[in-house]
């Protein structure tokens, strides 16, 4: 899905309604770690395996055991690590940076993207056997302007949580304001819409927000 359709909700709700639930939920943000230090984030170092590895500690692998480990934007994780997650995922064990014995660990995983890995496999930047070892049953979470019906709820939904969180008492959008939501195109989805409603309510001197509490927001979508 798109940046911002709420992957990481989903991965958290399937995570909280497994019988893995009690277990931990680790995230790591593929595209977020310099390639230098994605195999001791992933799986772990031991004590000198390099440079100021003064002791050792497990990496997201083995904090995630009987849990589920969620990879985001999987689409940039580095070739040299493609392998190494897809031996892990299949023989479900992992080496430790240093480590000499492998260690076992239960994990399920769960990986998001907003690129076509299809495409990426086309074109070589993505592994073939790893994607298809990830694809077992895949979801796709759609653009929050192919759901428009889901926008009153979710305005509800960020009134109540922005109130509470900012101490403020705004009760309703108004209906012109509510058709502006509806005609906007969100090309930054439920991100988007989040981030607008927290400005609106923290800048609403009143109960109701208008279009006029909608920063770069007009009706017709402008």
């Amino acid at each position: 899905g798109e940046s911002g359709t709420g992957k990481e909700l989903v991965a958290r709700a399937l995570h909280e309604n497994s019988p893995r639930a009690d277990a931990p939920f680790i995230q790591i943000n593929c595209g977020a770690i310099p390639e230098n230090l994605f195999e001791a984030e992933l799986f772990g170092y031991e004590r000198g395996a390099f440079t100021g590895a003064v002791s050792s500690k497990p990496g997201r692998f083995e904090v995630a055991d009987g849990g589920t480990l969620f990879l985001d934007e999987v689409g940039e994780l580095p070739k040299d690590m493609q392998v190494k997650i897809l031996r892990a995922l299949q023989d479900r064990t992992i080496d430790r940076v240093g480590g000499l014995t492998p260690i076992e660990v239960d994990v399920r995983v769960i990986a998001a993207t907003n690129v076509d890995l299809q495409k990426a496999v086309a074109e070589g930047r993505f592994r073939e056997d790893l994607y298809y070892r990830l694809n077992v049953i895949p979801i796709q979470l759609p653009a929050l302007r192919e759901r428009v019906d889901d926008i009153p709820l979710l305005v509800e939904h960020f009134l109540a949580k922005f109130n509470t969180r900012l101490g403020k008492a705004v009760q309703r959008v108004a209906p012109e304001a509510l058709a502006a939501l509806l005609e906007h195109p969100w090309p930054g989805n439920i991100r988007e819409l989040e981030n607008l409603m927290e400005r609106s309510v923290l800048l609403s001197e009143g109960d109701t927000i208008g279009v006029a509490d909608l920063p770069g927001l007009r009706p017709g979508g402008g």
